[in-house]
């Protein structure tokens, strides 16, 4: 008898399913709270509270529904066989175009093309809704709908230049790496993530933004003492023009060793009341890159990547498995989306972890900031950034602990009016 695993996958997608609204059920209650919590009362205004509050249920209503259909849909196409009848149809349409349906290469591509497509257009609702109806209403919104297909057609050209050459080297590298397939498909993964990560920021982020120098004057002298400080090596601070698109505001590093960058939205520099809270910001940010915790989550995302591929290698020929999700052949693409989906639970449990790492991180930053003598233009900051952002002010605990990878608010001010304690 074959194992069930494709119905063991959907009673699973479904429990957490009913677990996770279960858990939006109290985060709603708590959005629904007419007070601000004790220790924000005077800190946060009335005004903004009742904005957040309103912006906090608005998203919740919407989130609802969107989670509510994703989950009939992903049931939907597992339990009724759609992704092997789409494998099929993929191949039928490069027979009817002259290309060699057995080229796996090929095949894969037209069937990531399709789901590519199929993607964009049953998401499209959603986005469209949110963004011009849910963000404009609460006055984050700032972009047309000719920039919204832009930026979405820019993405779309783009997974098709990039996508064909990773997704053929992966095919390959799995069809000769023999025993060493893991150790092959890490390196190569490890690879792609360092290009990408170097050629991000530099030739593709500026296809959707602008990034201008950050004026002379008194904030880049600040900046630029600070980091020097920390003897980090900064080589350029952009302002990036996030008001285009959104009234959210945002700041955030990216280099490799001695070639640092930091970028301000030209939101935050707007919406802070003073220099002194921007470069606290930043000295919050230097102590994510002081305390290396972005090479600690980097090199922990290398190990899961390295563990997840090697499980791969342990199932990737089951004959059971590839039919119990109706496939009666076992290419590569379709066995790696198959074990994504059975590594499901543990993947909720690796995500769980590291919210709880982040938060960690995110208070030791605090504290770096903190130190560095920034606590109370830091307390500001982030009370600032919580008001523009009209971020939640009542997060139930269940649903921040679960969720949520940075603190609350509430536990962050908590925690820099804490006595100092040494930062490692």
């Amino acid at each position: 008898m074959v194992f069930p695993y494709m119905e063991t996958v959907v009673g699973f997608m479904i429990v957490m399913y009913f677990f996770e609204t279960y858990l939006d059920l109290r985060q709603h209650a708590a959005h629904k709270l007419p007070r601000l919590p004790k220790t924000l009362e005077g800190v946060i205004s009335q005004e903004k509270f009742e904005k957040a509050r309103a912006y906090s249920l608005d998203k919740s209503h919407f989130h609802f529904l969107h989670e509510f259909v994703t989950v009939v849909m992903d049931s939907a196409i597992l339990l009724f066989r759609i992704l092997p009848w789409f494998w099929k149809k993929s191949g039928n349409f490069l027979v009817l175009v002259g290309l060699d349906a057995e080229n796996e290469i090929l095949h894969t591509l037209a069937f990531l093309g399709g789901v590519m497509l199929w993607s964009q257009i049953t998401d499209l609702p959603f986005s469209l809704y949110s963004t011009f109806v849910i963000e404009t209403r609460h006055g984050f919104n700032k972009q047309t709908v000719w920039l919204y297909f832009r930026d979405m057609i820019k993405g779309m050209l783009l997974a098709v230049i990039l996508g064909p050459p990773i997704v053929s080297a992966i095919i390959i590298i799995v069809q000769k790496g023999g025993p060493y397939l893991a150790i092959y498909l890490w390196g190569f993964m490890l690879v792609i993530s360092l290009v990408m990560m170097t050629i991000y920021p530099i030739l593709i982020a500026p296809l959707f933004n602008k990034f201008t120098p950050l004026p002379e004057g008194e904030l880049k002298e600040k900046i630029e003492n600070l980091a020097s400080s920390q003897k980090f090596p900064l080589k350029k601070l952009y302002v990036v023009d996030g008001s285009t698109r959104s009234s959210h505001s945002n700041a955030y590093m990216y280099g490799f060793f001695k070639n640092k960058r930091i970028v301000l939205y030209d939101t935050l520099i707007q919406q802070c009341k003073n220099n002194e809270e921007i470069v606290a910001v930043i000295a919050h940010e230097l102590g994510h890159w002081k305390l290396n915790h972005t090479m600690y989550s980097f090199i922990t995302l290398q190990l899961l990547t390295f563990l997840q591929f090697g499980g791969y290698t342990l199932v990737r020929n089951s004959t059971d498995l590839f039919r119990s999700f109706g496939f009666d052949t076992q290419p590569v693409i379709i066995g790696l989306i198959i074990f994504q989906h059975t590594v499901i639970p543990i993947q909720h449990l690796i995500n769980f972890g590291f919210n709880l790492v982040s938060r960690s991180f995110e208070f030791q930053a605090d504290a770096f900031g903190k130190k560095l003598g920034y606590s109370s233009a830091l307390r500001a900051g982030l009370v600032r950034l919580q008001e523009e952002n009209l971020s939640t002010m009542n997060p139930d605990p269940w649903y921040s602990a679960y969720h949520y990878s940075h603190p609350p608010l509430v536990e962050r001010l908590a925690a820099l009016d804490e006595p100092d304690k040494k930062v490692d």
